[in-house]
């Protein structure tokens, strides 16, 4: 007999037991739920034999195929998933809790496991997603300012000091300019799996607290922030921080000189049109002399320009500009988390 549970106390049920997901291996790199293990139930080229058979032959003729290829796989799965779940303890899910999980969970169960399939499957997981953007409200406190302010190290400080921090130039991979691959690990998520990080991210937060967050575009690299979470960003307090022109050069050419000339001409490349042939020559041929105080500032006066357009059309209802002569981060982080404090952000 199956053992259900709700998405609604999926968190509630993980501890202690590891979360299966029998979708194919192609299914899972597009997106999954964050601390999944994916657990395939059929391979790629297996799942496409049998959803061609259902649509070509009916769904008795896939369930025989479907049989026949799980069925020789059956100690391979009890072997993999006592290697992966020593506790015996397992939730399953496939993409609607349909007969892939649903089939995982038997199997699994008759050999003494603790196994509970999640109605509904990804499916209601996303579902789930999706509309917490829109019901759950946050505190959100927006760190603005213009390129090289240094935001991000600014803002782990305020985060060292006990404050609430949503990164979410983290959760994405990309610090968000066409520089934002730049020292990144790996590729960016999907925007479907970036949804699912950015959730479980804020399931770690307290909505009572405020929380710090960067102000960003509508995207962040090749990934989108939901419409309803951007729409909360947007009506939240912004404190738009300004530092002079020369800090913020020398901010950038630190953390960016690291990389090669190719890499950063290619990332040049990228905003060629918008800055103009002449202006994209100028800073390739800097970078070609190693001279990146040049090439930043090519690039600044760029990225200043679509900096204040957007502050312009900012739909904050509460901006709050700050000048710092200071060069000490951390010493910035705590006079936002003071002004923050006497403002009643």
């Amino acid at each position: 007999m199956s053992i259900t549970i709700d998405i609604k106390d999926l968190d509630k049920f993980r501890k202690g037991r590891k979360l299966f997901d029998v979708r194919s291996p192609i299914e899972f790199e597009k997106a999954h739920i964050p601390g999944a293990i994916n657990f395939p139930l059929f391979s790629n080229d297996e799942r496409a034999i049998v959803g061609t058979a259902y649509k070509q032959e009916g769904k008795e003729k896939a369930y025989v195929i479907g049989l026949e290829f799980a069925g020789a796989k059956m100690s391979h799965f009890l072997r993999e998933a006592r290697n992966l779940a020593k506790s015996n303890k397992v939730i399953v899910h496939c993409w609607r809790g349909g007969k892939r999980s649903q089939s995982m969970s038997w199997l699994l169960q008759n050999f003494g496991f603790e196994a509970l399939t999640l109605i509904g499957g990804y499916k209601s997981y996303r579902k789930f997603v999706l509309n917490s953007f829109k019901e759950q409200q946050y505190k959100f406190v927006v760190l603005g300012g213009k390129t090289g302010c240094a935001k991000t190290e600014i803002l782990h400080h305020i985060q060292q000091n006990g404050e609430q921090l949503l990164d979410l130039e983290g959760i994405a991979r990309h610090k968000g300019s066409a520089f934002g691959a730049l020292g990144e690990a790996s590729d960016q998520p999907s925007t479907e799996h970036f949804e699912n990080c950015l959730h479980h991210e804020l399931n770690k937060l307290d909505p009572t607290k405020r929380v710090w967050v960067e102000n960003e575009s509508k995207h962040i690299g090749k990934v989108y922030i939901p419409k309803d979470f951007w729409t909360q960003i947007k009506s939240a307090p912004l404190i738009n921080i300004e530092r002079t022109f020369k800090h913020r050069v020398k901010h950038l050419v630190s953390g960016y000189s690291v990389f090669s000339n190719k890499e950063l001409t290619n990332s040049f490349s990228k905003i060629k049109k918008r800055l103009g042939g002449l202006a994209f020559q100028n800073a390739v041929n800097a970078i070609a002399m190693e001279d990146y105080e040049e090439a930043t500032e090519i690039a600044l006066k760029y990225y200043d320009k679509t900096y204040l357009h957007g502050l312009a059309t900012n739909c904050s209802p509460d901006i709050h500009n700050i000048i710092f002569e200071e060069k000490n981060n951390k010493t910035i982080a705590t006079k936002l988390i003071n002004y923050a404090d006497e403002n009643g952000i």
